[in-house]
């Protein structure tokens, strides 16, 4: 059952909820983010992957952009108010409120996760201005028709919607997947969009196959898909793709403007992990661009 996020909940109750003994997608993704929201459990899965193909993580940062990326395009140019983000993970910089209300001050999104780690980080991902509204949703993208109920307190469901399912259908099997994508933009009204992405299977195959690998061993489950398969999910709901279609992470839209923190004192630099490194690393020279994600926005009729 989903619940809207109550900021009365007692940080103890939310806190007995968390395993810190597996690992978690959202936080071994905010790992490979640079961030600092995560236990040693995903420190260690998110080292097993970057030692098995030490680029990995750029992954994880294309991706991140490729929202900020979206969500711009959305709001700048076709005029989307509403945003229903399911998946979101961990807050960080650029999330989609901050990127939409920076643009269009009254946009309103509402974030769903079931993560116990993102529900206790919920209170940043409330910050709206004044002239908009952020909610938060605790609940598994699988519990669909209870987040798009709770949703309804927020959004206007005569209006359209974007739909972020971002790096978050790769944890659920065809049996499952398809139908949930279905439902979801069944409920939208004509003019909404899905801003979609997905791990791949057939780029860059034998380093995304040894990284998967050790993300299995570490206790995650992956389900990768070809650039025809996440393409079904906008086909068999009929929704017409935007320019420049499904595509490798990096190379929908570039506009060279990924943040870049500034460069520490060389010396602090070195003496940093792999991992701690990975923040600063700019990922706007698409030449060196490794990715493994299918990117995507579509439009329904």
């Amino acid at each position: 059952m989903a619940d809207a996020f109550d900021p009365s909940q007692p940080p103890a109750d939310i806190r007995s909820r968390i395993d810190t003994t597996k690992p978690h997608p959202a936080r071994v993704y905010d790992v490979m983010l640079g961030g600092k929201d995560n236990y040693p459990v995903d420190r260690q899965a998110a080292a097993a992957a970057i030692a098995n193909h030490p680029q990995g993580f750029l992954t994880a940062r294309h991706n991140r952009d490729f929202l900020r990326r979206a969500v711009t395009a959305l709001v700048e140019k076709e005029g989307i108010r509403q945003f229903l983000d399911i998946g979101t993970g961990l807050p960080t910089a650029q999330n989609v409120h901050q990127i939409a209300q920076a643009i269009a001050p009254e946009s309103r999104v509402v974030y769903a996760d079931n993560d116990p780690v993102v529900l206790a980080h919920a209170r940043a991902l409330l910050t709206s201005g004044p002239e908009g509204r952020t909610e938060y949703i605790d609940a598994d993208l699988r519990d669909y028709p209870s987040i798009l109920r709770e949703a309804a307190r927020t959004l206007d469901f005569d209006q359209p919607i974007a739909l972020g399912l971002v790096a978050v259908l790769h944890f659920i099997d065809d049996d499952e997947a398809y139908g949930i994508v279905r439902e979801l933009l069944a409920a939208l009204p004509s003019g909404s969009w899905l801003i979609f992405s997905h791990m791949a299977s057939d780029l860059h195959q034998e380093d995304t196959a040894k990284v998967v690998e050790s993300f299995k061993k570490s206790g995650l489950t992956f389900y990768l898909r070809s650039q025809a398969e996440v393409e079904r999910f906008f086909t068999d709901n009929g929704l017409t793709l935007a320019e420049p279609g499904v595509v490798p992470v990096p190379q929908w839209r570039p506009d060279g403007a990924a943040p870049v923190p500034p460069t520490p004192d060389p010396e602090y630099y070195e003496s940093l992990d792999l991992i701690d490194r990975i923040k600063y690393h700019d990922i706007n020279d698409l030449t060196k661009a490794y990715v493994a994600v299918h990117a995507a926005l579509g439009r329904k009729a």
